[in-house]
């Protein structure tokens, strides 16, 4: 089987490394302080503390694993042409239904963030985006119809 690569930017990368670095020392840190007092509390068997903060031990470890993961097999994605859309942008559009503009990042799957406008270069707008040019207009199949959004800028 294939091994799956991620693409991002440098400073995306650089992202990722700084949480994964946060997890292995202060968040390990921070669980193992909490399993000692929820330990100092008796039965293990009926303890919720205790079982919380396992659980939460073990959220932290499937993260520092998958950021592991991601890490190893990314590939960085260079993006000097500002002339189109490519990972790295960022692009202003308008949508032409109601003209309301919005401000995206493309970025690779591992970064994505929609609350703070990263999309990843996989998903319908970023597919719909990526080469395009300024005052091209592009059509995104999106579960809610077609979407019509005109390049305003790429930074």
């Amino acid at each position: 089987m294939a091994t799956k690569q991620f693409k991002m930017t440098a400073a995306g990368k650089a992202e990722l490394e700084k949480e994964l670095d946060n997890l292995k020392t202060e968040g390990r840190i921070d669980i193992a302080e909490k399993l000692k007092v929820a330990r100092s509390y008796g039965d293990l068997s009926e303890n919720s503390e205790y079982d919380e903060a396992k659980s939460e031990q073990a959220k932290i470890e499937a993260r520092i694993s998958e950021l592991e993961y991601q890490l190893d097999n990314s590939v960085i994605i260079d993006t000097a042409d500002s002339d189109t859309v490519s990972m790295g942008s960022k692009v202003t559009v308008v949508r032409l239904s109601d003209n309301v503009e919005a401000t995206y990042e493309i970025v690779g799957f591992a970064q994505s963030n929609p609350a703070e406008g990263k999309i990843s270069d996989e998903s319908p707008v970023g597919r719909a985006l990526v080469g395009a040019r300024v005052g091209e207009t592009v059509v995104v199949e999106a579960p809610i119809g077609s979407l019509e959004l005109e390049i305003k800028t790429i930074d």
